[in-house]
């Protein structure tokens, strides 16, 4: 699916909802107000939230859609971010509100008054959200909208929130105990527990989360299957905005391969990841492996038991060793709970005993990816 379908799908579905939401407003405030229940009118104002959310989530998704500049080179993706953050405020703020009114009525109750019709109205909007609620996260999914996502998921949740304050109404009916102001403090801690979370998810997206590990896997599957390639590593992805992943990765390549091989590489492996994952491999680093000496293997071996034999020690890859310089380097991935420093200063001190006659240079990697 291209950007301008993508846009469309999240306009449409965003219009449906704003539409939808609006006409639950309505109904919900009339019988709200008809019937004196504060659990009802807070319902509605959480569908108004709603209604908002969708607007933003539209102009966000045509600011997304803005074509990369000299000042933006990457495009605007990420301003879809920025609008989720809102969304979730919005909610967040809708809560907190809703939880303020409904201490108000707890500590000053009001009876409510509830007919058949106002019963029916929100029995009707309780199917209502259910459905929507379905139907745009199943789109936000589709198209990999976050803001998307977040609204349906709302919607469902608002579903649940109004089927309590139906049976809230029901339990006045049959047995005179009015819930209202109780009611409508649950709901504003759905609410604000809601708004919190999304707007957590919405911050790590925005810090840089761990690339999803599905389609790390599968960028170093592609980048594997080449007969030359012994290992794929280092493999960085930057999220840009939905659906626009930018990445770079070190490759191990024997010391045999010239420029030319490695440019013609390069350039297939660049065509093969995008048109396979949508991913933009920008950056393909080298590490050359030694192929024409047997006692670079055994030292490699060794080296690797000495490095793995520490718990912070993840990974070892991009070994060379350069017999006549009398040097060996290679990378090692250091866990999060270690200082890459003093790990370094372990592993060379250690490697270096073992080989008094080489230098020892080991850089430290960030396990990103693995």
């Amino acid at each position: 699916m291209n950007e301008q379908e993508r846009k469309k799908v999240i306009v449409n579905t965003s219009i449906l909802g704003i539409v939808t939401n609006i006409l639950l407003v309505v109904f919900k405030m009339a019988v709200g107000i008809i019937s004196n229940s504060i659990a009802v009118i807070l319902d509605a104002v959480n569908n108004l939230s709603d209604a908002l959310s969708s607007v933003i989530t539209i102009v966000g998704a045509y600011l997304a859609g803005k074509a990369p500049d000299k000042k933006h080179p990457l495009g605007y993706g990420r301003i879809e971010y920025l609008t989720s953050m809102l969304v979730a405020s919005i909610v967040l703020y809708a809560g907190i509100t809703s939880a303020v009114e409904s201490v108000k009525k707890i500590i000053h109750p009001e009876t409510a008054d509830y007919s058949t019709v106002s019963i029916v109205i929100i029995a009707v909007a309780v199917a209502v959200k259910l459905v929507l609620g379905t139907y745009v996260k199943k789109q936000g999914v589709r198209v990999n909208s976050g803001a998307l996502t977040a609204s349906g998921s709302d919607a469902l949740f608002d579903a649940i929130l109004s089927a309590s304050v139906l049976v809230s109404a029901l339990v006045f009916l049959f047995f005179g105990l009015s819930l209202e102001a109780y009611v409508g403090v649950i709901i504003a801690c759905f609410i604000i527990k809601a708004g919190v979370e999304m707007l957590i998810e919405t911050l790590n997206d925005i810090l840089g989360q761990r690339a999803d590990r599905e389609l790390t896997l599968k960028v170093k599957k592609i980048i594997n299957e080449e007969e030359v390639v012994r290992g794929a590593y280092d493999l960085v992805i930057n999220d840009y905005g939905p659906n626009k992943n930018i990445a770079s990765v070190h490759v191990e390549l024997p010391d045999t391969m010239t420029v030319a091989e490695v440019d013609s590489l390069t350039r297939r492996l660049e065509e093969k990841v995008y048109s396979e994952t949508a991913v933009i491999l920008t950056g393909v680093g080298v590490y050359s492996y030694n192929t024409q000496n047997d006692e670079a293997a055994s030292i490699r071996d060794n080296v690797r038991r000495i490095v793995m034999s520490h718990d912070f020690a993840l990974q070892m890859h991009g070994f060379y060793l350069d017999m006549e310089q009398k040097t060996m380097r290679f990378d090692t991935v250091i866990n999060f709970g270690e200082t890459p420093a003093r790990a370094i200063e372990i592993l060379t001190k250690e490697v270096s005993e073992a080989y008094p006659d080489y230098r020892v240079y080991i850089s430290p990697d960030v396990d990103v990816s693995d």
